[in-house]
């Protein structure tokens, strides 16, 4: 009887043992970080990455998706972002129509600061060297539907800000903002879920992110194309890009009148005047290091007198100008008054920059060799980014954006996983082999007015001629920038 009772008493031991032992199990998961789960996490708060969440959420078929949005930076800047009509930011786009009507659809366009978005109708570009000419502007009953406006100047914080308000309005967006991506690995097997294939991006903070679809919305350097294991190809300009506010002689632009856009192609480098609210533009100038580091180093009035040197002087005197170290208004003043040109195709003269707005930055080409992977997809800088003489880096992020968003509806519409490889296809069909062109044809450019002598000159130079003589290609090439979002010159 005795032993009855031992072996029952063991028996009951080994059960509260297995049962203790079970428990310590959950309680040890349960304490472990388990990543919350999402249809679409997107890493990058830049204009490509609110794009797209917000069209995923104005969407009434994809509004149900769980998202997420990844962002290093505090957002709580740029949603106090604000500055005075008399101030302006150096980093500004020029939007195409085809953008702004993208922007339009998903209810942002009427959240950014109007008063700082600036339509132009006219373009001027010239040859630095041969002074030959193209003028892009609409010929009488050419115009499309949408009306003369080549395109719309904006500063890049105008349109994430606006960005970001319509994504708040739609609501039902997870955000991290202020939040470094420290990994991204592939999932485990859970609890009635097999998430081995999904990417789970681990924050600083210890958050984990699961995604059905992980978007890589994060920059040149983006560490979503680094964990896909996809290569890009391309190589430096060993050029920056210098940027400013610009203020123009008294009305600049002026009121009601058409307003233009600059470009003069040096060989340096081209540099490109372009239209602000008010007697304010932009400038974006493409040049060597060297130069971009002395433009940088000079007083505010010396760097005026570089900017008007930069759209009226020959080459050659513009490139002893850059020897010196100040005194570059008397030195323009000076050479300005042996100088020929027109200043009726020209911009109004510069009369100041505005404090803090004088930056630099390296050009590069890159492109992604695929923009998807199994549950990974590329958009913006992140996929491609491109020299700034066309203007077109954000207008092919948009692009992309609006693609994959349309890719992504399909998916949900035929009840696919939207994060597989086949699923994503259209998406890099479409998209893909257009930008490929883009990259192509702006590096071309750029090396071919980068020639400052022999026979190449006067052949560019006919090109340019012939094809502003020819105003049908001229209304072609603008209503196909028009209706693609693609700007070409």
């Amino acid at each position: 009887m005795d032993a009855v009772i031992r072996k029952r008493a063991a028996a009951y031991v080994c059960r509260s043992c297995t049962r203790s032992q079970r428990q310590l199990r959950r309680n040890f998961s349960s304490a472990a970080p388990r990543p919350d789960i999402y249809d679409v996490v997107c890493v990058g708060g830049g204009p490509a990455g609110l794009s797209l969440l917000t069209a995923l959420r104005a969407n009434p078929v994809t509004a149900h998706l769980r998202v997420a949005l990844v962002e290093a930076q505090d957002l709580s800047k740029l949603r106090s972002w604000k500055l005075p009509l008399d101030r302006f930011s150096n980093r500004c786009s020029s939007l195409t129509p085809a953008s702004a009507l993208f922007l339009d659809k998903i209810g942002a366009w009427s959240h950014l600061e109007r008063d700082r978005v600036q339509p132009y109708q006219e373009m001027q570009v010239w040859d630095g060297v041969s002074d030959a000419r193209i003028e892009f502007d609409w010929a009488p009953g050419t115009a499309p539907a949408s009306g003369t406006t080549i395109a719309y100047m904006t500063e890049n914080l105008n349109l994430t800000s606006g960005l970001l308000r319509r994504l708040e309005e739609l609501g039902g967006v997870s955000v991290f903002d202020n939040a470094k991506v420290e990994n991204i690995s592939l999932g485990e097997e859970t609890e009635g879920l097999d998430l081995r294939e999904w990417p789970v991006v681990h924050l600083t903070s210890g958050k984990q992110l699961s995604a059905r679809l992980l978007v890589g919305a994060d920059g040149a350097n983006s560490p979503v194309r680094s964990f896909a294991g996809i290569k890009a190809q391309g190589w430096d300009y060993e050029r920056h890009g210098v940027v400013a506010t610009i203020e123009l002689e008294g009305q600049g632009w002026g009121g009601d009148q058409t307003k233009i856009a600059y470009q003069r192609f040096l060989p340096t480098g081209p540099v490109a005047m372009l239209p602000l609210h008010g007697n304010l533009s932009t400038l974006v100038w493409s040049t060597t290091p060297a130069n971009a580091s002395l433009l940088k180093s000079l007083s505010p009035q010396d760097f005026t007198a570089m900017v008007n040197a930069a759209f009226r002087l020959n080459p050659t005197d513009l490139a002893f100008m850059h020897t010196q170290r100040s005194g570059h208004v008397e030195e323009y003043s000076w050479r300005l008054e042996h100088t020929k040109y027109d200043s009726r195709a020209i911009p109004q003269i510069a009369t100041s920059v505005q404090e803090g707005t004088v930056a630099s930055f390296p050009l590069k080409l890159r492109h992604a060799d695929t923009y998807i992977g199994e549950r990974v997809a590329l958009v913006g800088d992140a996929a491609h980014t491109i020299h700034p003489l066309a203007g077109q880096g954000l207008n092919q992020g948009q692009g992309d954006v609006q693609s994959l968003a349309k890719t992504i509806e399909y998916a949900v519409t035929h009840g696919q996983d939207l994060g597989v490889h086949m699923s994503l296809e259209p998406y890099l069909s479409e998209r893909w082999a257009a930008n490929h062109v883009l990259l192509g044809v702006c590096d071309k450019l750029h090396k071919l007015y980068s020639v400052g002598s022999g026979p190449l000159v006067p052949l560019r130079s006919f090109g340019l001629n012939a094809v502003n003589s020819l105003s049908p290609l001229k209304s072609f090439l603008m209503n196909q920038a028009a209706g693609s979002g693609m700007k070409v010159f």
